[in-house]
């Protein structure tokens, strides 16, 4: 009997016949409208910014991952090759100007990231459960950031758009024409004390900690641009107990804060 073919195999043949099939798509274009005739010349003008974006956007990437593979010997992926060991979850805002080298200097292996609009549990729920119960991660950390689109937007009226963002939107409780700045602050604490709801038994137990902070690029806080600036941790908002919490490192004795 033929031995089967192993699943990478028939991978790889799907990879190929994609690649052929792609090309002979491409081969039939160009024959139906080769280059120079009115239908090319259209199409190339109409979207010629986008494909130069995209090629451009890809360019770099890709050799931004070239830079990255000789910079990093084989022993670096080695070590966690087989298996995950992060030292937090991490919940953070979809919004591009938020990225881990603002507050790692290595996130690989060492934080456990969820990215969603408005930096929520709820939309997210399984993937940060997955982070605290089965990588057994000790930190939760939820990090808002200025000018929050997703805030801003839900605390407007967002009627007109499109039904599977508005699903997302409508899970971020804060006061319609609330400030964004303390709209972020505001949903930060509220996503912390879902997370502390959820999370109970670990916070309680001394396993878990959860921590808010808000990524201030613009400065509104008048802390530093760019500052990581932590508004909460379980529970706990006053800035003078969170200096104590953290200058003391007694993140487990302080599990919810009291009235």
């Amino acid at each position: 009997m033929p031995r089967p073919f192993s699943l990478t195999t028939r991978l790889l043949a799907g990879c190929l016949a994609l690649a052929l099939g792609t090309a002979q798509a491409t081969e039939t274009h160009a024959a139906k409208a080769p280059h120079g005739t009115p239908a090319a010349h259209a199409d190339e003008h109409e979207h010629g910014s986008e494909l130069a974006q995209v090629k451009g956007a890809v360019d770099a990437i890709i050799n931004a991952n070239q830079r990255y593979m000789k910079t990093h010997a084989p022993g670096y992926f080695q070590r966690f090759a087989d298996k995950q060991a992060p030292r937090a979850t991490v919940i953070t805002c979809s919004d591009s100007r938020v990225q881990t080298a603002g507050f790692a200097a290595d996130a690989v292996n060492d934080l456990f990231m969820v990215r969603d609009i408005g930096n929520q549990l709820a939309t997210a729920e399984g993937s940060v459960e997955y982070g605290v119960r089965h990588l057994h991660t000790p930190l939760l950390m939820i990090v808002g950031h200025a000018v929050c689109g997703a805030v801003k937007a839900a605390s407007s009226d967002y009627s007109g758009i499109e039904p599977a963002i508005a699903k997302e939107l409508a899970t971020i409780n804060i006061p319609k024409g609330i400030d964004v700045t303390d709209g972020v602050l505001l949903n930060v604490n509220n996503q912390v004390d879902a997370a502390l709801l959820k999370f109970a038994g670990e916070v309680e137990s001394g396993r878990l900690a959860v921590i808010g902070a808000f990524y201030d690029f613009r400065n509104d806080l008048r802390q530093g641009y760019g500052k990581l600036v932590i508004t909460n941790i379980n529970g706990e908002t006053e800035p003078a107990r969170i200096r104590d919490i953290v200058s003391s490192g007694r993140f487990f004795q302080y599990n919810v804060a009291q009235p």
